[in-house]
């Protein structure tokens, strides 16, 4: 299911691919261009670590430190890509990480930035103080509210990124 929501601390606006949409509330920006805003942000402040094997290995070190894994729908016929990001997410699940499912790599790759065409990238946490409390700017509490929703949903919804 992939879907355009808006997010805000007043509303979630659901389309699904069937144009049927959902109206909970009162909307502010969609979730896709949220999803871009806190990317943005967090790669200016050098909070992105980008492709599956960097997000791995930075996990296996410090899994507290990450705030978001970001992951794009897998290709098909790719099953030791795949057997990968399912291992990843559980991890994140495991290690209370927020997991966002987005549409396309390429798209992820061109908001990131990146030459080559990368799968999942993680958005580390922002410490204040002396690293005893976290941080979070307006979309990454946006964000936070979205995955909240949607945590213990069966299925994830996919988020639609903005073309870039």
């Amino acid at each position: 299911m992939v879907v355009e929501e808006s997010v805000s601390m007043h509303t979630l606006h659901y389309t699904h691919s069937h144009n049927q949409s959902l109206d909970m509330t009162e909307c502010e920006m969609p979730i896709g261009r949220t999803v871009k805003t806190a990317l943005l942000r967090a790669q200016s402040e050098s909070r992105v670590i980008v492709g599956l094997s960097a997000a791995i290995n930075v996990l296996s070190k410090s899994p507290e430190g990450s705030l978001f894994c970001l992951m794009a729908v897998p290709k098909d016929g790719d099953s030791a890509t795949h057997m990968h990001e399912v291992l990843l997410e559980a991890f994140c699940y495991e290690n209370d990480i927020y997991v966002i499912k987005v549409d396309d790599a390429t798209k992820l790759s061109r908001i990131l930035g990146q030459e080559s065409i990368e799968s999942c990238c993680l958005v580390q946490k922002t410490w204040s103080g002396d690293q005893l409390e976290e941080h979070l700017n307006k979309a990454e509490n946006q964000l936070v509210d979205y995955c909240e929703a949607h945590w213990d949903a069966p299925q994830h919804p996919i988020v639609q990124l903005p073309v870039v």
